[in-house]
């Protein structure tokens, strides 16, 4: 009996402990409620951003309070990728129009050089004022419009001269006393020799004894008539000019050189010259003139080639392209890549890579800008050909970089850069920072015109604005303080002498980013401010401005997007 309980009580043990490992030790038990719960954790944690504007975080569903689209899931945390990479999602990207481009298309005959643009001017050397040589009323002129030909000694108007007329007394009184008194005869004949009367001329007024009321006027050089400068009928002044002349056997081609290109070029470089009157001819050319003054309203210098134009091919006014050889030095890979791809932060040049090609997974890169041409930049270093950057929606990208602690252009370090000293600590000496503060209405009746799209009334803000900042004492500014408020008043400067509206804006943008740098430096404000982004702005590069009111009044693009833009910090309380 004692044996067969003791039987019972093992079985019962048995049973218990294969009970309890299928209910309690088995993973696969818990996995559902496990999957379950994590997935509802999920779903509580989600959440929502807009495609457009992705600084909007929300925790529900809804409209976007900037654009009012609808908003999308936030990309959450993604797994496998590298420290200073982020991903999003296919919906983002599409909705948000983000495009990229495979660089390195360049041609091989187009490595190391730049594109210029210009036109045809006449050539100065070879221009000649023709004029009268004694007062007189202009009876006749026989060339009177622009684009007549001209050979020397042909002649070209016919004037009474009334001073003539008694020289011609003079002469004709003088010949009979020749003999007699030599030296008065020599002085008439000279006197009218300074006049350009030929000896054929006066010899026969000598001779006929008759006095000639009308002298004609000869022209001294061949070329053509490129101004008019006396009517029929006027009275003119010894030394007065008639015509214009220039002989267009040789022109000059002129082009425009931005500042950052001056480096490059140098007399003697060869130019490859086109034109679209003549497609799929291209002419050669030496720079043989770099202007040493800088156009302060375009920012260009002109660099100029002498060409020969005994074809009469090139025609004054005419609009021109050249290459210039090896300007960027000889086996450059001159990347060129859109300039909608760069964000520039006054201190950096930077694009967003796409290193896989079947994900939509990004990184920040620092590159070096070559000499900008057209609508594109020379990338001298930071890219190789085959890579594939965002040409379209970068500051989009930028946006979600910082959603997800990245570094980004406007969010400073990521995490793996923590530890490192800040590049931009700035401190601004007391004051120095009072005097700015002092000058800042100023600077928002500057942007309140821009508002109102009126380039009169931005040119005298900015004039105000400048003077107001001409003032501040800055003798004690660090190196990157100083860089900031220099590059403030040489903007003020364009904005002055420039009456281009959009020109206008294209200076406030790097004035903006210069003053909010100094801003961020302040300790403390007495005035409540408030720095405002516009992403589409400076092309969809973004821009940044101060405004006294929340309110955003964008003024970059005036009533066409005038609530483009939010706030992205305060200065004050």
């Amino acid at each position: 009996m004692k044996t067969k309980s003791i039987g019972v009580i093992i079985l019962a043990l048995v049973l218990g402990l294969a009970g309890g490992y299928f209910i309690f030790g088995g993973s696969d038990a818990e996995a559902p409620g496990s999957a379950a719960h994590d997935h509802s954790e999920a779903e509580a944690n989600q959440l929502w951003t807009c495609s457009m504007h992705p600084q909007i975080l929300r925790e529900e569903p809804g409209d976007c309070p900037i654009c009012g689209m609808d908003l999308i899931p936030a990309e959450t945390n993604a797994s496998g990728l590298l420290a200073n990479q982020f991903k999003l999602t296919e919906n983002a990207l599409a909705l948000a129009n983000i495009q990229t481009l495979v660089i390195g298309d360049q041609t091989e005959a187009d490595a190391g050089s730049i594109r210029l643009s210009g036109k045809i001017a006449t050539n100065a050397e070879e221009v000649a004022v023709q004029s009268s040589y004694f007062d007189g009323r202009l009876e006749r002129l026989n060339m009177n419009y622009e684009g007549q030909q001209v050979r020397a000694g042909q002649q070209l108007a016919t004037i009474y001269a009334p001073n003539l007329v008694a020289a011609q007394q003079e002469l004709i009184t003088a010949a009979s006393l020749k003999s007699s008194q030599p030296a008065l005869y020599n002085a008439v004949r000279k006197k009218l020799k300074l006049w350009k009367l030929s000896e054929a001329q006066i010899n026969r007024i000598e001779e006929s004894g008759k006095v000639q009321e009308y002298f004609p006027v000869f022209a001294t050089v061949s070329g053509t008539v490129t101004e008019v400068m006396a009517a029929e009928g006027d009275y003119v002044k010894q030394g007065q000019p008639l015509l214009k002349l220039s002989n267009l056997n040789s022109v000059w081609a002129e082009f425009d050189a931005y500042e950052n290109q001056l480096g490059l070029f140098k007399k003697g470089q060869k130019l490859n010259i086109q034109t679209n009157a003549y497609p799929g001819r291209s002419f050669e050319g030496v720079i043989s003139f770099i202007d040493p003054i800088l156009n302060t309203g375009t920012r260009t210098v002109t660099v100029r080639a002498t060409l020969t134009n005994k074809e009469d091919l090139f025609k004054p006014g005419m609009f021109v392209t050249a290459m210039v050889e090896g300007a960027l030095g000889t086996g450059t890979e001159a990347l060129a890549i859109p300039a909608t791809a760069v964000m520039w932060t006054g201190e950096r040049s930077l694009v967003y890579v796409k290193p896989n090609p079947t994900e939509p997974i990004f990184e920040m890169r620092e590159v070096t800008l070559g000499p900008k041409q057209g609508d594109t930049y020379a990338i001298l270093e930071g890219l190789v050909p085959g890579e594939e950057i965002v040409v379209n929606g970068t500051f989009t990208v930028d946006a979600a970089a910082q959603l997800n602690g990245k570094k980004s252009m406007m969010g400073g370090k990521d995490a793996a850069e923590s530890e490192k000293p800040m590049e931009m600590n700035m401190s601004l000496p007391a004051k120095f920072e009072t005097d700015l503060k002092a000058a800042i209405p100023a600077y928002l009746k500057l942007k309140d015109a821009f508002v109102a799209s009126d380039a009169a009334k931005v040119n005298a803000s900015a004039k105000t604005f400048r003077e107001q900042l001409q003032q501040v004492s800055s003798g004690d500014l660090g190196e990157m303080e100083k860089s900031h408020y220099s590059k403030l008043l040489q903007m003020l400067n364009a904005l002055v002498d420039n009456t281009q509206l959009e020109n206008q804006r294209e200076h406030f943008v790097i004035l903006n980013e210069n003053l909010a740098a100094l801003m961020n430096a302040a300790s403390t404000f007495d005035q409540k401010l408030f720095l405002q982004r516009c992403p589409m702005a400076n092309e969809n590069k973004g821009a940044v401005w101060l405004s006294d009111s929340e309110q955003i009044k964008n003024p970059y693009y005036g009533d066409a997007m005038l609530g483009c833009g939010s706030v992205i910090e305060t200065f004050g309380k």
